[in-house]
């Protein structure tokens, strides 16, 4: 089956992922993440790419690119190449370290930049590993709050009102709906954060509590941010018969 074409960002900048190969650990230590930021470093900057936000975990890394010359494919497997030869040699592991082709999105305005560098912090929060982003260390966020390294910070920065704002802006609740989606499907991991943005400030608790005109509402503003009819039960608790009929009412109406 032929690849589908990869979205071009008007703007220049990608939100990109890449995830270990059957979603294997890819650091196995702090050792490694070093030597990924290395590579990722050497690749992007000799690219002309700025690097504007990253997040290691541990079998898949988050980044935000700016990426003006349209070599982004060509940095990533750079990077990726550069990578696995030092995993391989230090691991003894044998084969592909990362899944297939890398996966981007388009990021087109101001408003998706910050949600984007938002949700790239927030990955080890929504993940248990640590109550505020502070508390993690392989992330760009101690770039911006504290000496830049790898990070091109400035754009962010000017956009927040500076680094007191920023953190600010990064402990505030996240009512955006920003999720990473290459595709047309709401990620698992990411339903409950935009359903609660889509209905805000409606509680998912109190959804199975409406009546009438406001459930038929709620519920289609679930369905029209991309969650699917069993994510919406899931989340609500309302039953399936109930949310495709009050998605019939609302396309009726």
């Amino acid at each position: 089956m032929p690849r589908c074409a990869r979205r071009v960002s008007e703007s220049g900048y990608y939100h990109v992922m890449l995830r270990g190969n059957g979603r294997q650990v890819i650091f196995e230590d702090d050792a490694d993440r070093r030597a990924f930021l290395e590579a990722l470093g050497e690749a992007m900057s000799s690219r002309g790419i700025e690097i504007v936000a990253w997040c290691l975990m541990s079998n898949h890394v988050h980044l935000l690119l700016a990426d003006p010359g349209g070599r982004l494919s060509d940095a990533i497997h750079a990077m990726t190449t550069s990578y696995a030869g030092h995993f391989n040699r230090r691991s003894g592991h044998v084969g592909s370290v990362f899944a297939g082709r890398f996966k981007s999105v388009p990021v087109e305005d101001d408003a998706q930049l910050l949600a984007a560098v938002r949700y790239i912090h927030d990955n080890p929060v929504k993940a248990g590993i640590c109550a505020v982003p502070d508390e993690y260390p392989w992330s760009s966020y101690h770039e911006y709050v504290g000496e830049p390294w790898i990070a091109s910070v400035e754009t962010v920065l000017d956009l927040v009102g500076g680094i007191d704002q920023f953190e600010r802006f990064s402990l505030a609740p996240r009512l955006t709906g920003y999720c990473f989606m290459p595709g047309a499907r709401v990620p698992e991991e990411d339903a409950a954060d935009v359903a609660l943005a889509a209905i805000y400030p409606v509680s998912l608790e109190d959804v199975k509590t409406l009546d009438g005109e406001e459930r038929v509402r709620v519920l289609s503003l679930m369905r029209d941010a991309g969650l699917s009819v069993r994510q919406v039960e899931r989340l609500t608790g309302v039953g399936r018969y109930a949310i495709e009929k009050s998605l019939l009412l609302a396309r009726a109406g």
